[in-house]
């Protein structure tokens, strides 16, 4: 009886340290599968595990020493004033944390990549990208505000970014980059409005990601898993960035160690921001645009669902200046939130539905 009762609380009201448990369960698994496949399919002497397990051993450890440094710098989470009251007891907790995941990712993939031209390139933009979210991040903290650098400045910035990214790629891979290929064999030539897609889907990646972290264990583990799915994904064609992806799966999930509920450190726009980034590179550079989109559903609903919020509210203003909201609060995590949801509750479902998005885009790959 008890141990039904426990396995029926998991399911329902799981706690923080459960839902990294069977997150780690997961991966480790999943990516223990992969190898197996590869190895048969393609005999590939260097595999996606090792990458994965360093990284996540290795930005697990270096948290322990990282976040008291941020507490002791004081580099805080200051209060949202448009977010849910019940996250007025996270503040205080350290924030920045892609500091000490990001990179550690990053330098364990290049090196098990063999410092990969392809693999450098998306390091860079990935570092680019949680530069502008550590800029932003410092912002509020030296503000004490909840606003940090002009929503124009940092859109500004990632379009920068996207344009230099795709510049090398013009120089540097075939013509067909181009072309996207889509299932059941279609493919679309887009020839020059590729670009425009390509700057467009770096703006957009990076943003979802970053709209998506806001409830512990959240943004970390649902990127664990995308990035995961995007490296059996591509692990036939682009071994290389499959290794990329690999390592910073395993650097989100060794961030989770920390951030799991409750939290004693938030990923700030330093992480989703460079996460963001990540997915968006890999997803353009190795011609998987259509699962990359696939993979990222969740942080494309949750994008939706505050796009959704602004336009309903601004087409339903009455005389008095006051619209309709669609949702009770957006993103959609909070929503849920404010309904009733437990933190842990919703973490748990995005999880379960990011790994539905995985099978389906390797079902339809």
């Amino acid at each position: 009886m008890e141990a039904k009762l426990l396995s029926r609380k998991i399911l329902t009201k799981p706690s923080g340290q459960q839902l990294l448990g069977l997150l780690a369960l997961v991966l480790t698994g999943f990516v223990l599968l992969c190898d197996g496949v590869l190895g048969l399919l393609t005999h590939q002497t260097i595999g996606l595990t090792l990458p994965f397990a360093l990284s996540a051993i290795a930005s697990a450890s270096l948290g322990f020493w990282v976040i008291p440094l941020l507490r002791k710098l004081k580099a805080a989470q200051v209060f949202q004033e448009d977010g849910p009251q019940s996250h007025l007891k996270k503040v205080g907790t350290p924030t920045m944390g892609g500091i000490f995941f990001v990179p550690v990712a990053v330098a364990i993939a290049l090196i098990f990549s063999g410092f990969s031209a392809n693999v450098l390139a998306v390091s860079l933009i990935t570092l680019f990208y949680g530069l502008v979210g550590w800029l932003d991040d410092w912002q509020i903290l030296r503000l004490k505000s909840n606003k940090g650098i002009s929503p124009r400045a940092k859109l500004l910035f990632q379009f920068a970014g996207a344009i230099v990214f795709c510049l090398w790629m013009t120089f540097t891979q075939p013509n067909s980059i181009t072309t996207v290929a889509l299932p059941f064999g279609v493919a679309i030539p887009f020839g020059i409005f590729f670009w425009f897609l390509a700057v467009f889907v770096f703006a957009a990646e990076s943003n979802a990601t970053n709209i998506t972290d806001g409830v512990d264990g959240l943004a970390g583990g649902t990127g664990a898993i995308a990035l995961l799915g995007l490296a059996a994904l591509i692990a036939p064609n682009s071994p290389d960035l499959a290794i990329f992806c690999a390592s910073l799966s395993g650097g989100c999930l060794g961030f989770v160690f920390h951030n799991r509920n409750p939290a004693k450190v938030f990923m700030g726009d330093t992480g989703s921001l460079a996460l963001g980034g990540a997915l968006a590179a890999v997803g353009l550079l190795s011609q998987h645009l259509w699962g990359l989109f696939l993979l990222s559903g969740l942080f494309f609903v949750e994008s939706l669902s505050v796009l959704a919020q602004v336009g309903y509210y601004k087409a339903t203003k009455g005389p008095d200046g006051v619209g309709k909201r669609l949702f009770k609060m957006a993103p959609l995590h909070h929503h849920l939130e404010i309904t009733g949801w437990q933190e842990t509750q919703i973490v748990g479902a995005f999880y379960v539905l990011s790994c539905c998005l995985v099978l389906l885009t390797l079902i339809l790959r």
